[in-house]
């Protein structure tokens, strides 16, 4: 049979207008839009509208609110990518004068910083960002809330350093590296820091009754970099694609993997949520979600992707609250991931072997830990339990000879193998574990030796 990534059932199709339909009624949004994507391909979109003939479509723009930091986080890492900058340099290496130059630029892209949440009064969404012509008018008086590095705490002018360091580092407006390094590549032609048409108004709609109230569409000017864009579901679709896989033209693929590692504890109780590099990283009942949500008065946003599944869902709307936009997308990616599992592709054996790696592969003991090797689709290794759950690891290899975990308990580690003097393994050391090809082997350099008696039963 033959298998379309590009169609979803009927039934699936079905579940997904109705999830949008029940959404936008039962939210109250004067309207809707929303999308699906399935390994690189739109397979779904739907919209719906208090206006009849009115509804948006792929192409009409919303604002994205905090969507806009996931950008501003891509050209950060960009920067450390060029070798420009590092994500442990202080701010004042490269933004001197803030006042904070202290915090890292990890720590910043993370929310860990210890900044305020918000800029000073008024209300920095709902009026105009002339008001906050300088950095410090963004800061305030009052820049540290918590210790840099010991927790989250979500900053709005956190993200407005971030675009101020890329613009001093790239001698250059923030809107204009973002269209040139991000939006141009990816023809992401609808996305931008100014309303074109196409685009949606933005409304509240009172909490207690069926009227609305238009919002005002502030340029936020300094503040941009935490929320100012307008987008598309077309567009953001794209820029999922990025956030999954990776553009060599963009940010390579383990760039973009580092973005989805969380960067700082999660708050007490909330373990389901947390914060990688510019992305947030969420549990939705089995799946694990990143992307970003977004708001402004007047529009709510949400772009999440299972890169599991390799299936992610954007959707926009133009109302300040009521609506759990939120949810909404994690259901889209739940509907279709749930519905339509994804197919894996046929295996296929490696095109060529590498023989002494091939000779490292097998079972390893650590003491009596029984554990497996084997030689990863990318050319690396993978050390594993041979039974339930336990220590293990993916293993990239380094020109030394020695290898570096990239994941799991052994991330950051040296992996060594260590050979007599004939060139055969002898044993491999971990991060000071000794791993043997026999439990305890006395040939081997066990720390603590192996008792000269050997394995024994029980004496009777």
């Amino acid at each position: 049979m033959t298998y379309s990534p590009e169609q979803l059932l009927p039934g699936t199709q079905r579940a997904l207008l109705h999830r949008i339909a029940t959404a936008q009624s039962e939210g109250r949004a004067p309207s809707l839009v929303a999308a699906v994507r399935r390994q690189g391909r739109t397979v779904w979109s739907g919209a719906r509208s208090c206006v009849d003939g009115h509804a948006p479509d792929g192409d009409t723009q919303f604002r994205i609110g905090s969507l806009t930091k996931t950008f501003t986080a891509v050209l950060v890492l960009r920067l450390r990518d060029e070798g420009l900058l590092d994500l442990e340099d202080p701010l004042e290496k490269h933004l001197p004068g803030t006042g904070v130059g202290d915090v890292t630029i990890h720590q910043l892209l993370g929310h860990s910083a210890g900044l305020g949440a918000e800029a000073p009064a008024p209300w920095w969404e709902r009026t105009p960002g002339t008001l906050r012509p300088e950095l410090a008018d963004v800061l305030g008086e009052q820049t540290r809330m918590h210790n840099p590095g010991q927790r989250h705490h979500y900053s709005n002018p956190g993200y407005t350093l971030l675009g101020a360091l890329v613009e001093k580092v790239r001698g250059a407006s923030w809107a204009q590296v973002l269209r040139r390094e991000i939006l141009e590549p990816l023809s992401m032609r609808r996305t931008g820091p100014h309303p074109q048409s196409p685009h949606a108004g933005g409304w509240a709609v009172h909490p207690w009754a069926d009227v609305m109230l238009p919002e005002p569409a502030e340029d936020l000017g300094l503040m941009a970099p935490a929320g100012q864009l307008w987008s598309t579901t077309d567009d953001l679709l794209r820029f999922a694609t990025l956030l999954t896989d990776g553009d060599d033209r963009v940010l390579r693929a383990a760039s973009v993997k580092q973005m989805r590692v969380p960067s700082a504890p999660a708050e007490p109780g909330a373990w389901q949520v947390n914060y990688g590099l510019g992305l947030q990283v969420v549990r939705s009942g089995s799946r694990t979600l990143i992307g970003h949500t977004g708001s402004l008065p007047g529009f709510l946003a949400a772009l999440w992707i299972s890169v599991e599944d390799d299936v992610a869902a954007v959707a926009l709307t133009n109302t300040t609250a009521g609506l759990m936009v939120g949810g909404f997308a994690a259901d889209l990616v739940d509907i279709v991931a749930e519905s339509e599992p994804r197919i894996p592709e046929p295996w296929r054996p490696l095109p060529e072997v590498d023989a002494e790696l091939l000779a490292l592969t097998g079972p390893w003991y650590w003491g009596t830990h029984s554990n497996v090797l084997r030689m990863a689709a990318d050319g690396g290794l993978e050390l594993k339990p041979l039974q339930g759950a336990g220590r293990g690891a993916r293993f990239t290899a380094q020109s030394d000879g020695t290898w570096i975990g990239l994941d799991g308990y052994y991330a950051g580690e040296t992996l060594r193998v260590v050979r007599n003097s004939d060139g055969s393994v002898h044993h491999l050391d971990l991060g000071s574990f000794v791993f043997t090809r026999e439990p305890y082997d006395p040939a081997a350099a066990v720390p603590g030796g192996v008792d000269e008696g050997g394995w024994r039963g029980l004496e009777r």
